[in-house]
């Protein structure tokens, strides 16, 4: 029996002797009750120390909230019991409408399940599913976009954790070109753009330490680093982004420029709907043209290459000239292929 189910189990056994008013249960007698049960079905037990964990655990109000207490008797001996006698961490008083609404996010989450990188997600979606008795559609309704085959999603979890806890990484990075080097990063955050994931923090270097961004399949590997965490204090990283399109802030444009884009007839109202960066705004209707306050940098150009011919940069002038530049060493490249076949 997995983990989770063997926790289930005991939360349970705990929570029938809780409510029990009839019997005073200590420590001991607690484990006594669950490692009894535990072992029938499972044949495994546990320890003082892991009741102790899960008294912690169903008090914490972000799960159960539950009100247990500790009322001495006998000397020193203690025994547990829940102050309101009413409470169970199975009393569901959720409406008809948020039952409906649960089982919705119970069922999107679910859809992520049996994906390495989201291996976390099973006890969430478990502990959702025992604790309400709400289980998802089994119907597939809802599909994402996710590329099972990209590399690095499997580290997903343990930089997260390593982020939450504070924990330094010493990481092996490999460059597209296949150029690899070891540094040591304080991880802050982890980002997704364009169905791939990216992990920013603080790296250190020969000539002090700088923010960077790693793309999760370019890592290697990683292992802790033993060196002391240096926290995060100057970085707001629901604003940290809110200028460039994607991950990349570039360092040659430091503040934002006013980025016109002019599309044709046809793309106008997708873009219109889907905006390219919260900025969007459009200035001529008419003309089909959009303003986007960001700082420029390579994704905003993929973005707009990503357009083709359905779009044209007005402004700013050197970023139409670098755009033009690129499309004329296609035209070159195209020409090129043309004339070597018809020889």
């Amino acid at each position: 029996m997995p983990t989770n189910k063997n926790a289930q189990l005991r939360y349970q056994i705990l929570d029938r002797c809780f409510s029990d008013y009839h019997h005073k249960y200590t420590i001991d007698d607690l484990i006594e009750k669950v490692n009894e049960a535990l072992y029938d079905l499972c044949g495994t037990q546990i320890s003082i120390r892991q009741i102790r964990e899960d008294i912690k655990y169903m008090r914490d109000r972000v799960t159960y909230n539950a009100p247990i207490e500790a009322y001495p008797f006998d000397g020193r001996k203690s025994y547990y019991r829940y102050s309101d006698p009413t409470f169970s961490i199975f009393n569901n008083e959720l409406s008809t409408e948020e039952i409906a609404s649960l089982r919705s996010a119970i069922d999107i989450l679910s859809r992520f399940r049996g994906v390495p990188s989201n291996a976390w997600l099973e006890n969430v979606i478990s502990s959702l599913e025992y604790r309400f008795g709400i289980m998802p559609n089994t119907e597939n309704i809802v599909s994402f976009e996710q590329n099972e085959l990209l590399k690095g999603t499997e580290f997903l979890g343990e930089l997260i954790d390593s982020a939450m806890n504070h924990q330094p990484l010493q990481v092996l990075y490999r460059t597209f070109s296949g150029n690899e080097r070891t540094s040591i990063i304080h991880p802050y955050h982890i980002k997704q753009f364009n169905n791939r994931w990216f992990l920013i923090g603080l790296q250190e270097g020969d000539h002090g330490n700088y923010i960077t961004n790693k793309a999760l399949d370019r890592i290697v590997k990683f292992s802790r680093a033993h060196v002391p965490f240096i926290p995060n204090k100057s970085i707001d990283f629901s604003e940290y982004f809110k200028d460039v399109v994607g991950v990349t802030l570039p360092d040659n444009h430091p503040e934002p420029e006013e980025v016109l884009l002019r599309f044709d007839a046809a793309r106008f109202p997708y873009v219109v709907n889907k905006p390219i960066h919260p900025s969007q705004i459009v200035i001529n209707e008419e003309e089909y043209i959009i303003r986007l306050m960001v700082r420029p940098n390579r994704e905003l150009e993929a973005y707009i290459f990503s357009f083709g011919h359905q779009v044209e940069v007005l402004q700013p002038l050197w970023l139409r000239m670098q755009i033009a530049e690129k499309i004329d060493d296609l035209h070159k490249k195209y020409s090129k292929m043309q004339e070597d076949c018809t020889l």
